[in-house]
């Protein structure tokens, strides 16, 4: 397989750090040769990973997009409402896609570059990371060989962490869905993505129940100023204080912390940055109005029912699953990497290990990027798992899952996709 060439627009922590680097791991199989990103210390640092000159390093993804074509394929890791018009200019120009997720925070445009997709015979991949872990995988795969007869029924479990519904989700860019993207989608498509896998049938209904209950004004301690750094009187109490958030955390997630806190990484840059800067700022003062807790009930075409629940409040962080079927269920917990898959023919339960990292999403990140560039190698005459086209479907799902929480009522799915096609055209 002959070496691949990308450009990549947004520099940030998914798009540089995420996938990126996988051409750093192997330079034989994929070459960044061009990047935008409008913070000139985070393109700068690209361009120095991956030696690119400075004719080929722009400030937005118009003039990158607005000249010849630079490479055989683009990756597109911008916030989620940057996705739609750079993802249809690069299809335009001839590029192979891989686009971060979600699609879009709107459920038009998110059908509009499914039927993109297909008009110009590109891959157009979205980074549903989730399918190419070991874990999903293999959960997959014991279900195919029918470990437990016929699925009927999942509980899946995400815990967000409270440390990280924090930082991203009430501090962070996917804080407000006017800004970014609903709870359900910017956190929960890999869910909603990964139960549409497992379930391996059309969804047909959703319901969803959730608020912002906790991290709002009514909730702030007495005295509690709008940022933490400004003589905050219970930071001793206080699990959100932003210096013992980004500074005392000493795990695998604290140094990525720190670098998207401030591009100066050490204590005395990490607290300048926190001191009037979005990650400094109290969380019960901040402009967040994504949920912090929400349950999603589904219903399959093959009678295969799912219950979600999404939730902040953990002290942990990862997936856990119960899969119910007629001859046996599974319990999964990918935080552990374990599944463990329970027999009622023989009452034998059998317990699987997964071999693989923890972080990255569990490999998914290194996965994904490998798929990606199989497939652009073969131009395109292979699908991959998160085509753009099949997409689509467990977008609309979480869109389905707002619409429902918002309204009290349950949504077809059917009619939810029909009622969006009458307010859109498909390019001709």
């Amino acid at each position: 397989m002959s070496t691949i060439t990308a450009v990549l627009i947004g520099a940030g922590q998914r798009g540089a750090d995420a996938y990126a680097t996988y051409a750093l791991d192997y330079p034989d199989e994929v070459k960044f040769v061009a990047v935008a990103e409008m913070d000139p210390i985070r393109r700068m640092c690209f361009q120095e990973a991956h030696a690119i000159e400075d004719a080929s390093a722009f400030e937005s993804w118009e003039r990158l997009l607005e000249g010849p074509k630079l490479a055989d394929a683009v990756l597109i890791c911008t916030q989620d409402q940057m996705h739609f018009e750079p993802s249809i200019r690069a299809l335009e120009k001839g590029y192979h896609v891989l686009l971060e997720k979600p699609m879009s925070p709107s459920p038009t445009e998110c059908v509009l570059m499914g039927e993109y997709a297909e008009k110009y015979n590109r891959v157009f991949s979205i980074c549903h990371v989730l399918r190419y872990t070991e874990f999903y995988k293999k959960l997959k795969q014991v279900l195919v060989d029918g470990a437990i007869g016929r699925l009927i029924s999942i509980q899946h479990t995400e815990n967000v962490e409270h440390r990280h519904q924090a930082h991203s989700f009430v501090r962070g860019n996917w804080r407000n869905s006017e800004t970014s993207s609903p709870m359900i989608l910017a956190k929960s498509c890999h869910d909603m993505d990964i139960l549409l896998w497992l379930a391996d049938a059309d969804c047909t209904k959703v319901s969803s129940f959730g608020s912002l209950t906790h991290f709002r004004s009514e909730s702030a301690p007495e005295g509690a100023p709008l940022y933490c750094l400004d003589g905050c009187p219970v930071e001793k109490e206080c699990p959100y204080y932003a210096p013992k958030m980004y500074l005392e955390r000493e795990d695998w997630a604290g140094p990525i912390l720190r670098k998207i806190v401030s591009n100066d990484h050490s204590k005395e840059g990490v607290l300048q940055a926190l001191k009037n800067g979005p990650y400094g700022r109290c969380v019960y003062h901040c402009d967040n109005n994504v949920v912090d807790h929400q349950v999603v009930n589904l219903e399959f075409a093959n009678e295969v029912t799912v219950a979600f629940t999404m939730c902040a409040f953990t002290k942990e962080g990862g997936r856990s699953m119960k899969l119910m079927g007629t001859g046996g269920q599974i319990r999964a917990d990918m935080e552990k990497n374990v599944i463990e898959v329970s027999s009622f023919i023989t009452g034998e339960t059998t317990i699987i290990d997964i071999d693989a990292p923890l972080g990255g999403h569990g490999g998914g990140d290194h996965g994904i990027m490998r798929d990606f560039v199989r497939l652009v190698s073969r131009n395109g005459d292979e699908v991959g798992l998160t085509g753009a086209r099949n997409s689509v479907q467990s977008h609309l799902m979480a869109f389905a899952a707002e619409k429902s929480r918002l309204e009290s009522r349950v949504i077809g799915i059917e009619d939810y996709r029909n009622e969006l096609k009458t307010n859109m055209s498909i390019p001709g």
